[in-house]
């Protein structure tokens, strides 16, 4: 049995291992790049030395040499940033290429009887099948879900921080989890509808679902967000290179009314006095301080860079949940269902 299943899928684990390798050539001198930038303009350091202010001031000298090192930074590499979209679907791709023929493309054929009446019991049959495969689809899950972490490291860091919906997604522990749901849900498919191309359809279209579903409803949840409040008329401003995952500006009355969603404003523009450690405060008659009234601020609403990893294992907690899930119910079709 564990031979005839890998003569069955040998050429699939191939065609995966070198569309790997390929994607690792790709990936590999571009990461180079971004890594060795990183570090040798002293982007990594100033980032790492700020890494411990949440607020910092407009005219901090330290503050502003590194913003632009990572303007710069982004200017040169934030174009492969797309690249870092496209492979959210490659668990997809698994789970549409192993899990949904799986089952779906025995069945049509009928190639199962056959084995069903040599001695192969359908739990054994099942557990085989599905062991073998998953192991498979998990090494090179891990093995892209490596290459990844390190690849967008860097890029992640100086622009929306590893919890942002970009990044988030292609590392650590969740391209593994994704994977093995993807795989779970074209198996499960294919035991219902025993179509291949059925199957396909059903797996595509649950996977992008839930997990749009997890990333705009879920997720934002997973613990009590946090805010930030700070002055109009201050110098003072969040630390944008904290990677913390801002998911809410607004402007509010003194009384606590927004009055401006989605919108950060700072009434600056004044020349800092030589010596002095603030900036001038904008008398009450300038235009910024009467159009939003006095004692207005500024309001985040944010997820803390340090929540990366409770994030990570609870979202890979959920997708291996609903793995184990799928594939319970797979064998039970198998089982009692299919003929």
């Amino acid at each position: 049995m564990i031979w005839l299943t890998w003569r069955q899928h040998r050429r699939q684990f191939l065609f995966a291992a070198i569309g790997l390798a390929i994607i690792a050539a790709l990936l590999f001198p571009t990461g180079r790049q971004m890594h060795e930038s990183y570090a040798q303009t002293g982007l990594a350091d100033c980032v790492e030395a700020l890494s411990r202010t949440e607020y910092v001031s407009t005219n901090d000298t330290a503050y502003r040499d590194c913003t632009t090192l990572a303007q710069r930074f982004n200017a040169r590499f934030f174009k492969y940033a797309p690249l870092a979209i496209l492979f959210t679907f490659l668990p997809l791709l698994l789970g549409l290429f192993f899990g949904a023929p799986l089952v779906a493309r025995e069945v049509e054929h009928g190639t199962h009887r056959l084995v069903w009446t040599q001695g192969i019991t359908r739990l054994r049959w099942t557990l085989v099948k599905f062991g073998l495969i998953g192991a498979g689809v998990a090494v090179l899950a891990v093995g892209y879900s490596a290459l990844l972490t390190w690849w967008v490291g860097p890029i992640a860091r100086v622009t929306e921080g590893r919890l942002g919906a970009v990044f988030f997604d292609e590392q650590a522990l969740v391209p593994v989890a994704y994977t093995l749901f993807a795989l779970a849900l074209g198996v499960f498919a294919g035991t219902v509808w025993r179509k291949t191309l059925a199957a396909m359809a059903v797996t595509l279209v649950g996977f992008l679902g839930l997990r749009l579903i997890v990333l705009f409803l879920v997720r934002p949840r997973f613990f009590e967000p946090l805010t930030r409040k700070f002055a109009l008329t201050s110098d003072q401003e969040p630390n944008r290179l904290l990677g913390d995952w801002v998911f809410g500006n607004g402007v509010h009355s003194a009384s606590g009314e927004e009055i401006a969603p989605n919108a950060q404003v700072h009434c600056g523009g004044l020349e800092p006095v030589p010596g002095a450690s603030a900036a001038p405060t904008p008398p009450p008659d300038d235009p910024c301080v009467l159009e939003y009234g006095a004692g207005a601020y500024n309001q985040q609403t944010y997820h803390p860079a340090d929540r990366f990893w409770p994030f990570q294992f609870i979202e890979a907690g959920i997708f291996v949940a609903l793995a184990a899930l799928l594939l319970g119910l797979a064998i039970y079709q198998i089982r009692r269902r299919v003929s």
